[in-house]
């Protein structure tokens, strides 16, 4: 038994699903830096550090950025003794959670949710 197969590839449908995935992962991306601020898990003072908190889009890839001068060492030192009375999650390594943790199914599932959004019947 002898079976022929042409196979047309809609070039058109493969770069919009190449757009969509770009933006649902930007959309994921602020989707977490609001999940954060919800979770009260920032350290807080004034407010400073999370209101710092921004994305940052750099050739297809996205970056969860809080850019104050403590940043790094409030984030990277979580045996700190964090005021809790207004954020009462503080801690360092805020941010784990998202990829290594029990928070990891949030960000699958919100991108998963802004690319079936996007796609518009494209993705089933």
């Amino acid at each position: 038994m002898k079976v022929n197969v042409k196979v047309t590839l809609n070039q058109a449908a493969l770069k919009r699903l190449d757009q969509i995935q770009q933006q649902a992962i930007e959309m994921t991306a602020e989707a977490v830096r609001t999940d954060i601020v919800t979770s009260q898990v920032v350290p807080k003072q004034i407010g400073e550090l999370e209101r710092s908190g921004h994305v940052v889009v750099e050739r297809g890839k996205v970056r969860l950025v809080y850019d104050t001068p403590y940043a790094r060492r409030l984030y990277w030192h979580p045996e700190y003794n964090f005021r809790k009375d207004k954020n009462p999650n503080a801690r360092g390594k805020w941010m784990e959670p998202y990829y290594a943790g029990d928070k990891r199914k949030f960000v699958q599932q919100t991108f998963g949710q802004f690319v079936k959004q996007l796609s518009k019947g494209l993705i089933k």
